[in-house]
């Protein structure tokens, strides 16, 4: 790790609120489902990288925990989100249709830091978590902020918001595992090309990519911050479940929870080798009977 360590995100300045929203749009973009939501309050306050959390299954549902979603866009009164559906919860969120009621809480989260007016930026999404960099592709181009973005996914049907982020003003930058859209290979096949003349890199999307790109990043001195996708089943900071290693501002590791203290983090702040692990040098590790190797 060079240089000195990218500043944690800033805490939202918004409140969360808990609504029963409505279903007022459904289209399925390749193989994931946006969702546009009636809900004016949580659009109000969201920004870029934060998320909202969803009851699932309906009232009678035995399905206790929430699922959380980055939020895609905000209009005037609504909130879309991208719904990749990945097991029952996520499945369940994708057979919603216009009219459906859903119980929601957001925004949650810290989101990304806006770097000074006119920064260069590279937004660099996997598969759908291109999504949740609209909003940021947004607010820089609103700032003078010149924009390139990098959607990378396995096959075509993986892309995600290709349109969107040309839409905000990104230059889009497109690869694929197997070459069936854009460029063959992985994202960091234009990430090292375009990365140069970034003076800020953001990232959302799978832990190994977030950890290639915040290391070419943080190996050419420039601040970087990701969007973690641990999987969240409170969403606001009290199961602990999603918790990672990051390293705080006083140099010390400690575990941070994605959804309250993230799910935003300076790039060089995570310790991804260590992601799922106890390692023996984390604050209070001693306490729970973890010895060094």
């Amino acid at each position: 790790m060079t240089g000195p360590l990218t500043q944690p995100a800033a805490p939202a300045t918004n409140r969360p609120v808990q609504r029963e929203v409505e279903v007022v749009g459904r289209r399925p973009v390749a193989a994931y489902v946006e969702l546009t939501l009636a809900a004016p309050e949580i659009a109000a306050a969201a920004e870029p990288g934060q998320f909202v959390a969803f009851a699932v299954g309906g009232p009678l549902s035995a399905a206790l925990l929430r699922r959380s979603i980055a939020i895609a866009g905000t209009g005037e009164d609504t909130v879309t989100v991208v719904v990749a559906p990945h097991g029952v919860g996520s499945t369940w969120l994708t057979g919603l249709q216009p009219g459906d009621r859903v119980d929601v809480v957001g925004p949650l989260g810290r989101p990304f830091p806006l770097p000074s007016p006119g920064t260069s930026a590279l937004l660099v999404g996997g598969g759908y978590g291109a999504a949740a960099l609209v909003p940021l592709a947004s607010a820089l181009a609103a700032q003078g902020s010149p924009v390139a973005a990098v959607a990378g996914a396995a096959s075509a049907d993986r892309l995600c918001s290709l349109d969107e982020l040309a839409a905000a003003g990104a230059r889009v930058e497109v690869t694929t595992d197997d070459g069936s859209a854009g460029r063959e290979g992985l994202v960091t096949l234009a990430v090292d090309e375009l990365i140069g003349d970034a003076g800020v890199v953001y990232a959302c999307g799978p832990m190994p990519m977030l950890r290639a790109v915040a290391s070419a990043a943080t190996d050419r001195g420039i601040p970087s911050y990701v969007a973690v996708e641990e999987a969240m089943a409170c969403g606001i900071g009290v199961c602990m479940t999603c918790v990672l290693p990051v390293i705080g501002a006083d140099g010390r590791s400690r575990f941070a929870r994605s959804c309250a203290e993230g799910p935003v983090f300076g790039g060089d702040r995570v310790r991804f080798a260590d992601v799922g692990r106890l390692p023996a040098d984390l604050l209070g590790a001693d306490a729970m009977g973890v010895l060094p190797a």
